[in-house]
């Protein structure tokens, strides 16, 4: 298949899983989470080229946790691409918001994952209601959503459920909904995608990825699907068919201390910057 029938292709899948469960309307302002890897990078290259068409207007927003050695190259493949495509890029960091970064705090959890996935979901979502955007796009592909659920899986975690699927609705005024308009696009078709186009992008792990179960789960799923190809679509395909994806209903709350959704008195942001601080 050529590059054009690729590119073809990859659009109208995209475009269709945009109509089939209505990730999003007209007018709406959409806000790209944008690492500067291939999966956001390709989120935002075919929404900027899919927005005219539905009627919808895009931002990007870049956060730098602070590793050092490796964050950079992927904000400098964020700039460029944005300014490539005419789109307003918003940098944020974890240096600036909280005083600290990921560097300096990450030996005081089990894994870097966790105050990582926290801090960015947290500054993400505040970064996004001050623009005023009415969605997030993230780049989670079939491969992320796999590996999550077979994390929550493993977990007995069957609240993670939920959470599942190319859309999350609003369950809470201050807290911006998320979008995968990749949800059933593989990992290798984003690959296959940026090296045929020739993009600018970072392709390093985080030096961090190793120590999250993540990625074991990553490399076993890899390794069973060298072994039997297909195998990863028929997990997905099953995962659809027998865990209805519908959310929970959820009660939040507004937080104590910095006034962000939370389904405590503290969200989870202040919690552990109370403990981080304490700990410095």
């Amino acid at each position: 298949m050529g590059k054009a029938e690729f590119n073809r292709k990859l659009r109208e899948k995209v475009k269709k899983l945009i109509r089939d469960y209505n990730l999003i309307d007209e007018g709406e302002l959409v806000a790209v989470a944008l690492s500067g890897g291939k999966d956001s990078l390709l989120t935002l290259h075919i929404l900027d080229d899919l927005r005219e068409g539905f009627g919808f207007d895009i931002v990007a927003i870049s956060i730098n946790e602070g590793i050092k050695g490796y964050r950079e190259e992927g904000l400098e493949a964020a700039r460029y691409n944005a300014k490539l495509l005419g789109v307003d890029l918003v940098e944020k960091s974890f240096i600036e918001e909280f005083n600290f970064s990921l560097d300096e705090i990450y030996g005081m959890f089990k894994s870097p994952c966790i105050p990582c996935g926290v801090f960015r979901r947290h500054l993400l979502n505040k970064t996004a209601r001050q623009l005023g955007a009415d969605k997030i796009a993230t780049g989670h592909n079939m491969d992320d959503e796999i590996q999550s659920f077979m994390m929550s899986l493993v977990r007995g975690d069957t609240r993670k459920f939920s959470k599942f699927g190319p859309k999350l609705e609003v369950i809470h005024p201050r807290l911006i909904p998320r979008i995968k308009p990749l949800w059933n696009t593989t990992e290798n078709e984003t690959e296959k995608w940026a090296v045929l186009n020739n993009i600018r992008v970072h392709l390093g792990d985080c030096p961090y990825a190793r120590l999250s179960l993540r990625s074991k789960i990553k490399n076993f799923l890899n390794d069973i699907e060298s072994e039997r190809p297909g195998t990863k679509k028929l997990i997905m395909q099953s995962f659809i068919k027998t865990f209805k994806i519908e959310q929970e209903e959820v009660e939040l709350f507004e937080c104590e201390v910095c006034g962000e959704p939370a389904s405590m008195k503290t969200c989870k942001a202040c919690e552990l910057i109370a403990l981080i601080r304490g700990s410095l």
